[in-house]
Parts: structure tokens; sequence; C-alpha cells
């Protein structure tokens, strides 16, 4: 009789995985076990990205051209390539950095702070000059290559701009013209923290949470490409590939409570009124170093919504949807965003309800809902349907491995991004 073969290349990890245990010293705990197994496996076991998924953007692409390219592919950020650079150039001088959907929205968050006083779009350098600061993990380079910073001074008169703001700042010449280089986040050494092929998933693992990285790039000692990207989204596929194995089971059947979910504290959750500017949820957002908040109702209890940084895409993208809004609150951002994509026959979390687990579900269930559903975070209810925490995708990798002691030595002290008042 035929063994079932792994039903993907996720599940083949998986495979492996259960291989390792198998022989992993007896002594060890589990969660020692699950460290030692995924210290044996390279990154470069790790299913690819197709190449042509791989999504590059120019440097000489203008900040609409990168904001449609990231929507139309469904990510959240994605490497730049200088046009300038010799084809035969190694990866490190290939690319200037990385742009995010965060970068983004902290792009809009100066415009709008600048249309309250009065500026917006009065030229590059001084939007672009007040922007430096708002990504605190990053550097930014203004047009004339000079890294600048500035105060950071929101006001909710800036998050309160009215719907014609977006469709008058994306029709300027200033939107069209604006490039992503000028927003790009960089490393001191690199253009961004790069995993090599011979790196191990433990590694990976750890940079993806307890680092707080987003995606990483995978490349070649010496290498000319990036021949991979690593997301935790992947990293979640992968787990509910292997689901039903007896290593990930002795894990994954575990409640919440069990493995300290949720981490965040109820009085500590990030969230948003209904009735608040919608450009207060991405402030929020940047204040609070969160990609996502809920928002709540009326009596502040009940969840209506969920707001990720990814969704500033529709700020930029469908701006005729808010042009007769006075001011866009939390919920006229919903509705519209929910009625624009029914129109458009677009598929799409935003059009489903709250996704919730309670306290005592399993990190399996969790595991299945979050992938299934292609999100990144999932809320906590009480037996009253009241939001009283959440779960991200990044709480869930970080209890999956842990560091051991020195394990990346002083590697960080010349890779972990600049300050944002740091001029080097």
């Amino acid at each position: 009789m035929e063994m079932d073969s792994p039903r993907s290349p996720e599940a083949e990890i998986g495979h492996r995985v259960e291989d390792l245990w198998e022989v992993a010293e007896p002594q060890l705990s589990p969660s020692e076990k699950l460290n030692s197994c995924f210290e044996d496996i390279p990154v470069a076991s790790f299913p690819r990205t197709h190449p042509s998924q791989v999504i590059e953007i120019s440097s000489d692409a203008s900040l609409a051209e990168t904001v449609e390219i990231l929507s139309k592919n469904k990510i959240l950020s994605a490497p730049i390539r200088n046009v300038e650079a010799p084809e035969d150039a190694s990866w490190m001088d290939k690319y200037i950095g990385i742009v995010e959907f965060a970068g983004i929205a902290m792009w809009l968050l100066s415009q709008s702070d600048a249309a309250a006083n009065g500026t917006a779009g009065s030229g590059i350098g001084s939007p672009v000059s007040n922007l430096v600061s708002r990504l605190g993990s990053f550097t930014f380079r203004t047009s004339s290559g000079r890294v600048e910073t500035a105060t950071d001074s929101e006001s909710d008169e800036a998050a309160s701009v009215g719907g014609s703001f977006f469709e008058t700042l994306t029709s300027s010449e200033f939107y069209k013209n604006t490039k992503v280089g000028d927003i790009s986040g960089s490393f001191r050494w690199a253009p961004f923290l790069a995993l090599q092929t011979s790196d191990t998933f433990l590694t990976m693992l750890l940079l993806l949470s307890k680092y707080r990285m987003k995606s990483l790039p995978v490349v070649e000692v010496g290498g000319d490409k990036i021949e991979n990207i690593i997301t935790q989204s992947s990293v979640m596929h992968m787990l509910a590939e292997c689901v039903g194995l007896p290593w990930f089971e002795s894990w994954g059947t575990k409640k919440l409570s069990e493995l300290g979910l949720p981490i965040m504290k109820p009085s500590k959750l990030v969230k948003v009124n209904e009735d608040k500017p919608v450009l207060k949820a991405f402030q929020l957002m940047r204040e609070k170093g969160v990609g996502g908040l809920p928002v709540m109702d009326t009596s502040g209890a009940k969840a209506i919504g969920n707001i990720s940084i990814r969704d500033v895409q529709y700020l930029l993208t469908a701006p005729k949807i808010y042009k007769e809004h006075r001011t866009i609150t939390t919920k006229d951002f919903l509705t519209a965003v929910r009625q624009h994509l029914q129109e458009q026959h677009e598929t799409s979390p935003f059009l489903h309800d709250v996704i919730t687990c309670k306290k005592d579900d399993t990190i399996k269930d969790i595991i299945l809902k979050l992938d299934s559903e292609k999100i990144h975070r999932i809320y906590i209810i009480d037996d009253k349907g009241n939001t009283e925490g959440v779960i991200t995708l990044r709480d869930i990798i970080s209890k999956l491995v842990h560091e051991p002691r020195h394990y990346f030595g002083d590697f960080f002290d010349g890779v972990v991004p600049l300050p944002a008042n740091s001029t080097v």
C-alpha cells in the first residue's frame, strides 16, 4: 500500500520536521525539540515564490504607480530596484530599499497634516522631510539624498480632512511625480535585511516574530537577485498544511491560554471608535506600532470591523467613493469600501465580518482561520460578544520557537534600523 505523499510543498516541510522530531534527543522539552528541528532546516527549503510573483518596483516609479502595483498584487511591500544599477550588480547594489504600505500611510498622514496647514503638495522637499521621522524603524532620503528628521505633530484637525482631499491629492501632479525612492526604507549597511539560503528556519521564525520583520527576502551569498520572499502569512500557510502531523498536533492542540495568548492585556488593546476620522486609525497604527486595529461600535465594547495598514490603498486607489463626505469616519470608510469592492466584484477580507475566536479555542483553530481567511489578526471575544483581545500572526510564530541565549550574538548591533533622529 502506498504511503500518502505530502499534499503540498509546505506539507513536505512539515514531514521533514516530523522526521527530525522523532530522532531528537529524548531529554529535550517539546519547545526545545521544535527549536532543534527548525535549526536543522535551511531556508532554501522553504517553498519558493514563483519568479513571476517576486514583485519588484523600479526606483523611478511614481508613488501612484507603486500603490497600484502593491494593490493589484495584494502585497504589503516590495523591494525597490535601482534602475541605474548594472545588470551584473550584486543584490546589495541592485536594490535601494523596501517600500511598504506603512510608509505610504505615513506619507498620506504628512499630506493631511500639510493640508490642515494649507501647504499640501507645495513641493516634494517639505512633505517628504515631514515624513522622514514617521516610520521610526527606517531612515529616509529626500530627493537631494540627505537624511532629514522632523517633528511629529498630526492633529485631529489633520485627520478630519474632507473626502474631496483624497481625490484632489491623487489627481495632482505632486502625487503622480513623487518617486518611490523618496519613501523607501533602508538599513544602515544594506537596502534591506535579507536571509541567506543557508540560514535556518529558526533564524527566519525569530526574525518574523521577536524581531518584528514582516517579510524577509532570501538571497544567495554573492548573488544578484532575490531568490524568495518569506512572509508571516506564508509561514502561517505552512503551519496550516502541517495539521495532522504528530509534532504539530502536540503543539497545535493547546488552548490559547496554555500558550500565554493573547499577549496583550485587554486594557492595552489599540482600537478606534466608529465615529472617529479614518486617518485617526492610521495615526494610531503609527503611534502604537501595530499593523491593524478594530473599529468599535458606539458602546466601545463590540468590534464592527477591522482596518489594517494595507487598507490605506483604498484612500488612494478609489478616492471618488468618499467625494461627497464632509469628513470620513471609520464607519464611513468601512461602508464605502465594502460597497466599492462589491461593485467591482472583488474578493477581499474587508468584505467579511470581524473574524473572532474564544479563549478556549486551540492554536490550531486560530491558524486554520487565519490561513483560510487570508488575514493577519483575529479578535478574541467573551460570551457576550465583547472584544477583549487580539492575536496576530507574529504572536503565533513567537509561541512556536524561542530564542536561545546568545543566538544572534552581536549581529543586530549593526543591522537594526536607525533611530528616527539618526543622521548616520
